[in-house]
């Protein structure tokens, strides 16, 4: 891989809600990318190509082709080639794999990722009913209007039916979200005070939302947009030389894995029972996609890594990853999860942010931001959120039923 590397970049306030504030998506377009810039110190006639993920602000604002905000922004983006792109929660990811082709093809020598989603905008009904577009809409889940909890309950059944699945394992991956977002001053539920009876079966404080799903073993949908600034290694150089930094200062992305599986969950799930009994994962293609971004990265294992920031839209899917990346065998997560392994202070940190689940999820922006974490975290500038000494973070960032999955590696050398 020719190196892409990452300059920095910005996010807005997860907890604000956009409409209450009178503002409209380009609104919050502008607000992030103008404040990326400033903080990167980097203007828009130095960005050659700009690339937005999001997943349905058709649905939620009535606005599509937003790659034309960026010349409203500034009038230096005037001529910029710009492109949206969708894959669900995933949208984000598809975005900076198309700006990483960019770069290291040689057609672009920077460009501009922004993810981005306005969610608040609608009524309780429509905003879950925006979502149903990320399933095969007319095929899952259509007795429901809950289509997201339904499929991730039907997992969270058929890991309780293959495996053994703790309850108290759930509950803690909650618990460490909610509280590692106390610490982020961008997260949506920094304010929130939780109690021990927030994560039981109150239905006062933890109504039942699905099936064995509850109120706080979901993510927060919200309103929010990410930027990200990338360079290719000469441009990069340049940057650093620049700003008196050295480019072994700068992260860059050492490796990336992107697979595709069903649209629909049941053929996801319905593997041929020889393959079950061989104590494989149940989805393949997501323990594949950590081990591509491994392998271009030339790392070994999971180990070489110093912390995740996973896709928990539910607690549910924080759960699967943590075997499908290799820290347990097939169906052993809780071991990682119970014995502490996943916190802060533990030896592979899980979603210092908060994740979807603490810090927010806006959609579109999901992708992008994972990756402004793992920059973060791996230029020391997490604060309260940092792992010590972290070199190496891994993201996973999924869409629909886990149909796409990317991961990134990002990281510094030494």
């Amino acid at each position: 891989m020719s190196r892409v590397y990452i300059l920095g970049g910005a996010q807005t306030d997860f907890a604000r809600n956009m409409t209450r504030e009178g503002l409209a998506l380009f609104d919050l377009f502008q607000e992030v990318l103008l404040t990326g810039m400033e903080q990167v110190e980097i203007s828009a006639r130095e960005l050659e190509v700009g690339h937005v993920g999001n997943f349905v602000g058709d649905l939620y604002n009535g606005q599509a082709h937003l790659g034309g905000f960026f010349s409203h922004a500034d009038s230096g983006f005037v001529g910029m080639p710009a492109s949206r792109h969708e894959a669900a929660c995933a949208s984000g990811s598809m975005a900076l794999l198309a700006a990483m082709a960019d770069i290291e093809s040689g057609r672009y020598r920077t460009a501009a990722v922004l993810g981005i989603e306005l969610m608040r905008s609608v009524t309780g009904d429509a905003l879950v009913e925006h979502l149903r577009p990320a399933a095969w809409a007319d095929k899952e889940a259509v007795d429901t209007p809950l289509v997201w909890p339904a499929l991730f309950d039907r997992i969270r059944q058929q890991y309780a039916d293959q495996y053994d699945l703790p309850d108290e394992a759930l509950v803690a991956i909650a618990k460490k979200n909610f509280s590692n977002a106390q610490r982020n001053p961008y997260a949506q539920t920094r304010a929130w005070q939780m109690t021990e009876e927030h994560f039981g079966d109150d239905e006062q404080l933890n109504p039942r939302v699905y099936g064995g799903i509850r109120r706080h073993d979901c993510g927060q949908i919200t309103d929010g947009a990410v930027v990200l600034f990338l360079a290719n290694a000469a441009t990069a150089a340049e940057y650093a030389k620049k700003h008196n930094r050295s480019l072994a200062s700068l992260p860059y992305i050492k490796g990336w894995g992107h697979r595709t599986s069903y649209l629909a969950l049941e053929p996801k799930l319905s593997r041929a029972d020889e393959e079950r009994r061989s104590g494989s994962v149940l989805f393949p293609h997501l323990q594949q996609t950590f081990q591509d971004a491994l392998r271009r990265a030339d790392m070994l294992n999971i180990h070489a890594v110093d912390g995740l920031e996973v896709h928990d839209c539910f607690n549910m899917t924080e759960y699967l990853a943590v075997d499908h990346c290799g820290l347990t065998p097939p169906g052993r997560s809780w071991q990682a999860i119970l014995s502490g392994k996943t916190q802060m202070d533990g030896c592979l940190p899980i979603n210092a942010s908060g994740g979807l689940m603490g810090l927010g999820h806006p959609v579109g922006a999901t992708g992008v931001r994972m990756v402004l974490d793992a920059y973060r975290q791996t230029t020391g500038t997490a604060n309260d959120c940092q792992i010590e000494g972290a070199k190496n973070i891994q993201t996973l960032n999924v869409g629909g039923s886990l149909t796409t999955a990317v991961s990134f590696v990002v990281g510094v050398d030494g």
